[in-house]
């Protein structure tokens, strides 16, 4: 069996770019960074960060690309691809290594709150109460032996 499975959590380094494929089909390219942090031999902290070339396709580029902005994190689950083709200007073969999303999740927001879910077949998103007296409890006590498990 083989595995080609990547996640990453990081922040976008530009706006995703949407475009149309021939079939109709949208893509969104974007580019992420991620951070790692190590102690090197001596003890010393250290900080290195990675660059990925990320391509999202169908209604998942079209939600990544209208909320999502350079410089905001995301989540994103996909595989790890290299295409390849001939230089224009000097037919040299050219290759890009790029992580094709297949689920992806929006980061934190600067307020702390969580992100969220979304497939390329879906997308949700739930309004948050206006204002917390909108929520309303039932008046009457659970007790705990009415509980069926």
């Amino acid at each position: 069996m083989y595995l080609n499975k990547v996640f990453l959590y990081g922040n976008l380094t530009r706006d995703p770019e949407l475009k149309a494929l021939p079939s109709g089909s949208n893509v969104a390219n974007f580019g992420m960074a991620t951070n790692r942090t190590y102690k090197d031999k001596n003890g010393q902290k250290q900080e290195t960060t990675e660059f990925h070339n990320v391509v999202a396709f169908g209604r998942t580029a079209e939600v990544i690309a209208q909320y999502v902005k350079k410089g905001r994190p995301i989540f994103v689950e996909g595989r790890i691809t290299t295409r390849s083709w001939e230089g224009k200007e000097d037919g040299k073969k050219q290759y890009r290594t790029e992580i094709i999303v297949e689920n992806f999740q929006f980061g934190a927001d600067s307020k702390g709150g969580a992100g969220t879910t979304t497939s390329p077949n879906e997308s949700h998103e739930q309004p948050a109460p206006k204002d917390a007296d909108e929520i309303k409890y039932p008046d009457e006590e659970i007790n705990p032996e009415d509980i069926p498990f």
